[in-house]
């Protein structure tokens, strides 16, 4: 069968033949029909990622669509190494095929589940926001980062403060403000101060390193003993720098609750039962994905586009 192939941690993939897959005990082999090119696929295929193996060759691929040998369309993931969603077919336990409603097609779907998860689960579960609160989002302008501003309006946000680079992707989001980060830090840290004078109860964190060092120092210096206000910072990502220094007199001077969302700090169980409600809200408009659709066999060169608020999807 054809699928892209990693022979070596960092590189692009390329596309060519590999063994095909079979099933074991409580397995199934899915016709790959579509798969999205999240960051997380792109940090294991480099060895980055904390859940890689390392094993090589490999195929890359988190989750996707397809068929099943009686023609049913299914949601798909956790495919058994070496074998990933980027191929022909692959093979997967039965438990983490999911039926796919009519009313979501398979862009959206193999697109929406691993932005979708991330920011649905970072904003209702591990934040844990509350109607009338005011979230910042750090790196709001990638299709995570939009997925939790719609999440955080559709969860009843007061305020919402979307933050990037690429402030331009924010155009017609429904934002109360924008913060660039491409100006200098002593602006950034300014704007943070500002929204800060009036309260941050959630902040989702997709950057990570400087900055959410500059967001916590100016948390910190906005202190006011008399008048304290918990926030909520939730950690998902970390394309901005994978540590950051945290000073002890920010922890004494805000009341701070940090936590993380991904593999490991979210159940699995939540995880899988936030897809129904993902593809209910796709079908039903009020969460969806810009998909930028690609054949399979143009892997090598897709690989290396920088996602601008869309996510590549390979089709078979």
């Amino acid at each position: 069968m054809k699928a892209a192939v990693v022979h070596q941690l960092g590189q692009a993939p390329k596309y060519e033949e590999f063994q095909e897959p079979a099933a074991g005990d409580g397995e199934v082999i899915v016709n790959v029909r579509a798969a999205g090119l999240h960051p997380i696929v792109k940090a294991i295929a480099s060895g980055a990622h904390y859940s890689g193996t390392g094993e090589l060759p490999m195929v890359p691929g988190t989750d996707g669509v397809g068929t099943l040998a009686d023609g049913s369309r299914v949601f798909f993931g956790f495919s058994r190494k070496p074998w990933g969603s980027m191929a022909e077919r692959t093979v997967v336990p039965r438990g983490f095929c999911l039926p796919l409603p009519d009313g979501i097609d398979d862009l959206q779907a193999a697109a929406i589940v691993n932005p979708g998860m991330s920011a649905w689960l970072s904003v209702k579960d591990r934040a844990a926001l509350m109607a009338g609160e005011t979230i910042l989002i750090l790196g709001a302008t990638g299709v995570a980062g939009h997925l939790a501003i719609r999440s955080a309006r559709y969860l009843g946000a007061k305020r919402v403060i979307a933050v990037g680079r690429n402030v331009s992707a924010l155009a017609g989001e429904p934002v109360d403000a924008v913060i660039g980060l491409g100006q200098a830090e002593d602006a950034i840290r300014d704007a943070f101060a500002a929204e800060a004078a009036n309260g941050i109860d959630v902040v989702i964190d997709y950057l990570w390193g400087r900055p959410t060092e500059l967001l916590l120092e100016a948390l910190a210096k906005g202190f006011k003993a008399s008048a304290t206000r918990p926030t909520r910072l939730v950690e998902v990502g970390e394309s901005a720098g994978k540590t950051i220094t945290l000073r002890g007199d920010t922890l004494r001077s805000i009341d701070l609750t940090m936590k993380g969302s991904g593999f490991g700090s979210v159940p699995l169980d939540k995880v899988l039962g936030a897809i129904p409600t993902l593809f209910a809200m796709n079908a039903a408009g009020e969460l969806t994905v810009d998909v930028e659709p690609a054949p399979l066999r143009d892997v090598e060169a897709a690989w290396q586009r920088v996602e601008k608020g869309r996510r590549i999807v390979f089709t078979t």
